[in-house]
């Protein structure tokens, strides 16, 4: 099991001249923690650094407008850059981005422009199509001194709303051409009803063709006009584009490192604001891991021979308030974020991880037994390991949990004699679930107690190493728990085959038969009385925080309540055997579904059901598992509570 790095408390004070670069050298060592200052809160210095919180906004601000240039000329924001950029003025910034914006908007708007206008041409050209074959000069229908004119399509049924809403109006609807849905039409009438007449035809949804007074002519010479100009659009759209495309590649990684800078300037600059202050100097607090404390001093002072450095001894065990530095190994770090799902550990506690890492597989596979489903599972998650799957490539630390699990489950396919759902093509090697009922329950009660016990054992090591003596001792998940569960394990072993019905040669000897329940009593009565015991070992007063009455009172509902979280605990692990039968039971289902081998529908059976299987089953094993790791397991030894330990980084660095 992993335990978390040692941690000292270290106290800096800054001059004032040297905040940027030794703020600069904490975040480069990778090791410092920062907390708000024991002495000085930050808000104590809030008039004297308000400079801060003004840099702090500008940053923002400066950072959108990066990446609205980024976003215009299609740049990405790229990796972090290998080493943290210095500190830039939010002016000098400002400087460089409206630099930027003003070599860009030329373009960009530019290019809009002349978009814009393709796109209405094209619209032109759209509506001239429909009356191209027409040989009449559009000019003289659109300069008729005493008759208003108006040419547009329409759809086919408002022609009749158009008529009705003109019937006291002179006018005439002339069609020239109509297809499924829309019509082209010319509507006449006099000049001095234009308004009527252009109101009409709105609300019929006419769509007037209103071309620019430059074409002029027939349809078919404006049609050659307005393609000419089409041509000529698409040629400065093609050069503009040229030249963003130019720009893109003149100014990508000067964007990219000014992006990068100002968010790294914009943490600094979070960070010195929450730093104490007095007139001259600044007071910082934080962890650091004793191993890293060399590598911080050294950074301090190739930049600065005036910091104070004050470091605290090691941390004792057991400080809530000390930061936990957890550092597995990398294929343990998918267990390691199922652990911190469930909580951290508090500072000094084992890490559970590489219990985990062994238990989850064991209790997932003795539920999910099957040579076929096994393989299916381990080839998933090397597929998603690879990280060749680009949509799936945050889950893949997660493909060493599935292979894990599925390599388990294939050795337990072994012992159950199962692939993909077929029971009787291999000859299992211990036992089949679904036949030996009893004795699969039975094994995962004992699978179960051996994980509670180990537990306990885990309970009793973490409170060795905070010195907590009394609860090692007399705790609830302590060395008087753990001899009262097994002197009822004990006892249940010597009097359940007889009641089972079971062959009873395996019974303890009959000298520890008769002291296990002398054991049981003496060490359920020490567990009871555990909060006085616990602190007369470790030097607490009062004994008793409530009255005695109340407390006697409640000696019995505890008592009670300690039997049942034992039994009800145990129990739990039932459904490891339970699940184990369940999906023996599934898979002769779907082969029983599948009826005689032979056939495409009896294959897509089969395929079809595995999957099923694979994919609802196994989900639901995984919650199980889960929930027997979390609720029961972790439950005798893990508080959880700890701080994470974030260590000072102007720049994220990609895992």
């Amino acid at each position: 099991m992993f335990r978390s790095q040692t941690m000292s408390r270290v106290e800096l004070i800054i001059p004032e001249q040297d905040v940027i670069p030794v703020t600069e050298a904490l975040a480069a060592s990778g090791a410092f923690h920062p907390i708000l200052s024991r002495y000085v809160s930050a808000e104590e210095g809030a008039g004297q650094t308000g400079k801060w919180h003004d840099w702090i906004n500008a940053f923002s601000a400066l950072e959108r407008r990066v990446l609205d240039v980024m976003e215009a000329l299609g740049v990405d924001e790229g990796p972090p850059p290998a080493n943290t950029p210095h500190l830039i003025e939010p002016g000098v910034a400002q400087l460089d981005v409206e630099q930027l914006e003003q070599e860009t908007r030329i373009c960009i708007q530019e290019l809009g422009e002349e978009q814009e206008h393709l796109g209405q041409l094209q619209r032109y050209l759209r509506q001239l199509e429909t009356v191209a074959d027409l040989d009449v000069d559009l000019d003289k229908v659109r300069s008729l001194r005493y008759l208003f004119a108006l040419m547009g399509t329409i759809p086919i049924s408002n022609l009749e709303r158009l008529r009705s809403s003109l019937e006291h109006v002179p006018f005439a609807l002339v069609t020239l051409r109509r297809d499924e849905y829309l019509a082209t039409v010319v509507l006449f009438g006099a000049q001095r009803d234009a308004e009527i007449l252009n109101r009409a035809a709105r609300s019929a949804y006419l769509n007037p063709l209103n071309l620019p007074d430059r074409y002029r002519g027939t349809p078919q010479e404006i049609i050659a006009s307005i393609k000419a100009s089409i041509e000529r659009a698409q040629e400065h759209i093609g050069s503009c584009q040229a030249r963003i495309g130019q720009l893109h590649e003149a100014k990508i990684d000067l964007l990219q490192l000014l992006l990068w800078r100002v968010r790294a300037s914009r943490t600094l600059a979070q960070t010195i604001a929450r730093y104490g202050r007095l007139r001259y100097t600044y007071l910082v607090d934080g962890w650091v891991p004793v191993p890293k404390l060399p590598l911080l001093q050294e950074k301090i002072k190739q930049v600065s021979q005036e910091v104070v450095v004050e470091i605290d001894p090691p941390q004792k065990r057991g400080e809530s308030a000390t930061p936990v530095a957890l550092d597995p190994p990398a294929f343990m770090r998918a267990f390691q974020s199922l652990v911190t799902n469930y909580g951290r550990p508090l500072y000094g506690e084992l890490d559970p991880t590489p219990m985990l890492a062994l238990t989850f597989p064991l209790i997932f596979g003795i539920m999910f037994g099957d040579v076929g489903h096994g393989l299916f599972l381990a080839l998933l998650g090397a597929i998603l390991l690879s990280r060749r799957v680009r949509p799936l490539r945050k889950l893949a630390n997660f493909g060493v949990v599935l292979i894990a699990c599925g390599v388990v489950s294939i050795i337990f396919g072994f012992l159950y004699g199962s692939v993909f759902s077929f029971e009787e093509v291999l000859k299992e090697i211990w036992l089949k679930p679904q036949v030996d009922i009893m004795g699969i329950l039975i094994i995962t009660v004992g699978i179960g107690a051996a994980l509670l016990s180990l537990g306990m054992v885990v309970n009793i090591i973490n409170n060795a190493l905070v010195g907590r003596w009394g609860h090692l001792l007399f705790g609830h998940n302590g060395v008087a728990n753990m001899i009262f569960y097994w002197s009822l394990l004990g006892i249940l072993w010597n009097v359940l085959p007889g009641m089972l019905g079971l062959e009873d040669s395996a019974r303890l000897p009959e000298a520890l038969v008769g002291i296990l329940p002398i054991v049981a009593v003496a060490a359920g009565l020490v567990v009871v009385f555990s909060e006085v015991l616990a602190n007369l070992v470790e030097g607490h007063r009062p004994l008793i925080k409530d009255s005695v009455g109340n407390y006697l009172i409640q000696l019995p509902i505890e008592a009670f309540e300690i039997l049942i979280s034992l039994f009800s605990n145990t129990l739990s692990y039932v459904r490891m055997g339970a699940f184990a039968v369940a999906h023996g039971a599934l898979s002769q289902v779907v082969t029983g579904l599948a009826g005689e081998p032979g056939g495409l529908g009896y294959w897509a059976v089969i395929v079809g059901g595995n999957l099923f299987i694979i994919g609802f089953e196994g989900m639901i094993v995984g919650i199980q598992t889960l929930r027997l790791e979390y609720y029961e397991f972790f439950s005798k030894f893990f508080s959880g509570g700890g701080v994470t330990y974030h260590p000072l980084m102007l720049i994220p660095r990609e895992e």
